[in-house]
């Protein structure tokens, strides 16, 4: 994802599950590793934007695919995840209440580009509206609904620079959505629109809508056992406790690229 606004490059995607009591193993392996793998990202990060280092190898492509690896994980294993909690609608407030400490943290110290609209508020809004869905009954579900899923989440990448592809034809998206500041928080970015973490509802929602689907044909299949089972102790361990991860890793490398910078 690129900056928005007068955003630096900086794209952090984050994982924010915690523990369940009806754990699948994979779920928290996959989580687990790929919470590293954001803590190493983030690293080079505050390195390179923060301390200027020079990192040259951590540029586009690689940057890119390295970031999408990481926050597309997280935002599918989410939804993968609705199946599971006891309580999705309070899932969704804790996400918006962590959001919104973190909107005022990041304001008030002013390392960086504030955070608007980040990852978490990505996972609440995401949940929540999965919530609604579900209780409309028209919540998709099942493998064929999971690869259309994916495939228009595929299409809407480029929605807030205002292009999208559809059947391989790019179109335009009216630009009067994105003349408003009041449409940021669903993937229409205003005119003075910036933030130094940007996911939108659209077009994660897809995105995590897919997790969801594929979740729910593999519960009602039964999981086999090498996937309920999955444990590696350091993976699994951190996938457990992947927000706490997240909300503590930011300050500990700040530190750590500061003392590293000062060498």
């Amino acid at each position: 994802m690129e900056p928005v606004g007068n955003a630096k490059p900086l794209d952090r995607p984050l994982p924010l599950e915690g523990p369940s009591s009806s754990r699948v193993g994979i779920y928290d392996a996959v989580r687990g590793f790929s919470v590293i793998s954001m803590v190493l990202f983030h690293l080079c990060y505050d390195l390179k934007f923060i301390e200027g280092m020079d990192l040259a190898w951590f540029e586009p492509p690689l940057q890119d695919i390295w970031r999408c690896s990481i926050s597309w994980t997280f935002v599918f294993v989410a939804g993968c995840m609705f199946q599971h909690s006891r309580d999705n609608l309070r899932r969704a407030v804790k996400y918006g209440l962590v959001a919104l400490v973190i909107w005022v943290v990041t304001t008030i110290a002013a390392v960086d580009v504030p955070i608007n609209f980040g990852i978490i508020y990505c996972m609440a809004a995401c949940t929540l509206a999965t919530r609604l869905l579900d209780a409309l009954g028209v919540r998709p579900a099942g493998p064929a609904a999971a690869l259309l899923l994916l495939a228009t989440f595929l299409a809407l990448q480029g929605l807030q620079h205002g292009r999208v592809w559809l059947f391989g034809i790019g179109a335009q998206v009216p630009e009067a959505l994105y003349s408003t500041p009041w449409l940021s928080w669903l993937g229409f970015p205003g005119p003075h629109f910036s933030s130094g973490d940007y996911y939108p509802l659209l077009p994660y929602h897809f995105l995590y809508l897919a997790g969801d689907a594929i979740a729910s044909s593999w519960k009602s299949s039964g999981y086999p056992t090498w996937a309920r089972e999955a444990h590696a102790p350091l993976l699994s361990h951190t996938g457990q406790h992947a927000l706490l991860v997240y909300v503590l890793h930011q300050p500990i490398l700040l530190g750590v690229s500061m003392l590293l910078g000062a060498l």
